[in-house]
């Protein structure tokens, strides 16, 4: 098994690699056979941070949400892999209308279901998917403190919230007593910066929390593979990256990324992923892969440096 650098999760101490790997391609763009040779490969790589969520992968035709988590609980199961790897999940988006938010009586339904189908009985980190405005901080908070208390969670975490809410609600657990969130899961690639670095990075960095950020390949743009608007066709998503992401500024990122990646040998996908690796506030971005040749390449990632003016270079041809 390799041996992967690794970061404290908040003051969870929980050790996790550079990267985090998204779990929504198992029984999605992933059948089960495939997911599991995955999954073996990424522990014997040592990228052994998993995270999914109850609901993935519901958008799929014929899913209903569950997928990915059943099929991480049967590789489990039959691997016997499970104290090799740190499982995270979420609870919160809608499964059905009445499995939806962060109610207590709803958290403590979810984790059993998502405990089920994961065939383990602790979830190492479990996240509240997003915010629920309907339900107060505080009886969420206690919702998830009970379940650490049982041994059946061993942190929490936040995803989709903004810096106030995140702030109020680690306010809260000082306050009463409870245990906090440790970590941030908020949108953050060299496209899409604004929101995170405008405020929740300070939060993140004031409250010594890890930070998980999702879309760190802007949905594949960053991998330079959508260049013109022809490229559209080459994916299902492509037509939508191409709209959002193909423009002036876009184009300028992508010439940056393919820049420093020739002066490393690397790929544009590696550089996004190191360039993301080296900022401070980050503790491991999440990106996913469909075939062992992308996981070879994540390895690669995590091992590139790059240069402190590579890392300016990068974030002024980013610059909105």
């Amino acid at each position: 098994m390799s041996q992967q650098k690794t970061r404290q999760l908040g003051d969870s101490g929980i050790q996790v690699p550079l990267l985090t790997f998204g779990g929504n391609v198992f029984g999605w763009t992933v059948d089960e056979k495939t997911s599991f040779s995955l999954l073996d490969a990424l522990v014997e790589k040592g990228l052994f941070f998993i995270d999914t969520a109850d609901v993935y992968s519901r958008w799929a035709p014929g899913n209903e949400g569950g997928e990915s988590e059943t099929i991480i609980g049967k590789w489990l199961k039959k691997s016997g892999k499970r104290d090799s790897i740190v499982l995270a999940t979420k609870v919160g988006m809608e499964l059905s209308p009445e499995k939806t938010g962060l109610k207590p009586a709803y958290i403590r339904q979810a984790v059993e279901d998502s405990l089920r189908r994961l065939q383990t009985d602790v979830i190492d980190l479990y996240q509240a998917h997003r915010d629920d405005q309907d339900t107060p901080l505080v009886e969420t908070l206690k919702a998830f403190d009970s379940l650490i208390k049982e041994g059946k969670v061993r942190a929490i975490g936040a995803s989709n919230y903004n810096a106030k809410r995140l702030q109020e609600a680690l306010d809260i657990s000082k306050k009463e007593g409870l245990a906090r969130y440790e970590t941030l899961q908020p949108e953050y690639n060299l496209y899409d910066r604004q929101e995170y670095e405008s405020g929740l990075e300070q939060v993140a960095v004031k409250n010594g929390l890890g930070v998980i950020n999702y879309y760190s390949l802007a949905s594949g743009f960053l991998s330079g593979k959508y260049k013109k608007p022809s490229d559209a066709s080459k994916s299902k998503r492509g037509q939508g990256i191409v709209e959002k992401y193909l423009n002036e500024r876009g184009s300028r990122i992508i010439e940056a990324l393919e820049d420093v990646a020739a002066s490393h040998d690397a790929s544009a996908t590696q550089v996004a992923l190191a360039w993301q690796i080296a900022r401070p506030s980050i503790t491991a971005p999440i990106v996913s892969a469909t075939s062992l040749q992308q996981i070879d390449e994540l390895v690669k990632a995590t091992e590139l440096q790059l240069s402190k003016q590579e890392i300016e270079e990068l974030a002024s041809a980013s610059k909105a």
